[in-house]
């Protein structure tokens, strides 16, 4: 009969004090791969922070676009309003971009679209600078590209008197067209961009 040796206690305890190592190794190195990886997403999202907005809640139309049947649709909303002319313009962009942006939207933008901010300059010009990822990735055809500038003008001019003439810009910067159409490289006249408003609003 053939008799098995005592493997040693301590050479025992050996083996499972490596094993609970390897373990515990294997979960840090997991736990590290996941932190390392969050960090990486969270230093890649370079968008704008967009500070609180400070003011009372005011009721507000923003002119909606539909993709659909092509117009223009008031549409009245509740958003918290600053005081300062300038700040209270961008905040109207970015109420309507968040329509823009849902998953139900009628008038569909790309990922990461944003309005960087509006300048307001005396006397009653207006300079929207959006952001590279609004235009980039914004659909390309005159109709849908009108309908994005008027949206947008209309929006302001609506809300904030004494805008007469506005200027798209992208990332602080001119740019020839939206995305192939809708010239960008001058002034827009408020009063002409608001009668084409009213034509797609009446569906004409």
């Amino acid at each position: 009969m053939r008799v098995t040796p005592e493997i040693p206690r301590h050479l025992l305890i050996s083996v499972a004090v490596l094993l609970i190592a390897a373990v515990l190794m294997s979960s840090y190195a997991w736990h590290m791969r996941k932190l390392v990886t969050t960090t990486q997403d969270t230093a890649n999202d370079t968008r704008p922070l967009a500070p609180p907005v400070a003011g009372p809640t005011e009721r507000v139309v923003l002119f909606i676009a539909h993709d659909e049947d092509g117009s223009l649709r008031p549409q009245s909303a509740a958003i918290p309003m600053p005081s300062a002319r300038q700040e209270r313009a961008q905040e109207l962009l970015r109420a309507l971009l968040a329509i823009y942006l849902d998953k139900n939207s009628p008038h569909v933008l790309g990922s990461g679209a944003e309005v960087r901010s509006v300048f307001l300059v005396d006397p009653g010009v207006a300079v929207i600078d959006l952001n590279s990822a609004f235009a980039d990735t914004h659909r390309s055809g005159v109709l849908v590209e009108e309908l994005t500038v008027a949206s947008l003008i209309h929006t302001i001019s609506a809300n904030i008197p004494g805008i007469v003439k506005v200027k798209i810009v992208v990332d602080g910067k001119e740019r020839d067209t939206l995305a192939g159409h809708s010239d960008l490289s001058s002034f827009y006249d408020v009063t002409a961009v608001n009668q084409l408003a009213a034509e797609l609003q009446s569906g004409q």
